[in-house]
C-alpha cells in the first residue's frame, strides 16, 4: 500500500490505486480463481451509488486509457 500511495503521489493522480495483497477483493470480483494465481486484466466501473456499471473484460494496455473515457462518457459519468 506504500508503493500505491507514493507511486499515485508522484504521478499527481486524483484517484487513489487500491492495494489488494490477500486477493479477497480479486476472488470476490471473479479475476483470481482456481487455475489462474494471476488476477485478469479487467476493468470495473463503480458508480458513485456503489453499483457496477460495466466490466471490461478484453482490456488492450496499449489503448486502454481512451477505450475507460469513451465508455464513462457513454454511461455519463461526469468527470470531476
Amino acid at each position: 500500500m506504500e508503493k500505491n500511495t507514493a507511486f499515485a503521489k508522484e504521478l499527481k493522480l486524483d484517484y487513489p490505486i487500491l492495494s489488494d495483497p490477500g486477493r479477497e477483493v480479486a476472488k470476490a470480483y471473479g479475476v483470481v480463481h482456481e487455475g489462474r494465481n494471476f488476477p485478469e486484466r479487467w476493468t470495473f466501473i463503480i458508480g458513485d451509488d456503489g453499483k457496477l456499471k460495466h466490466v471490461d473484460k478484453k482490456v488492450n494496455a496499449a489503448g486502454h486509457g481512451k477505450d475507460i473515457a469513451a465508455k464513462l462518457a457513454e454511461l455519463k459519468i461526469p468527470k470531476n
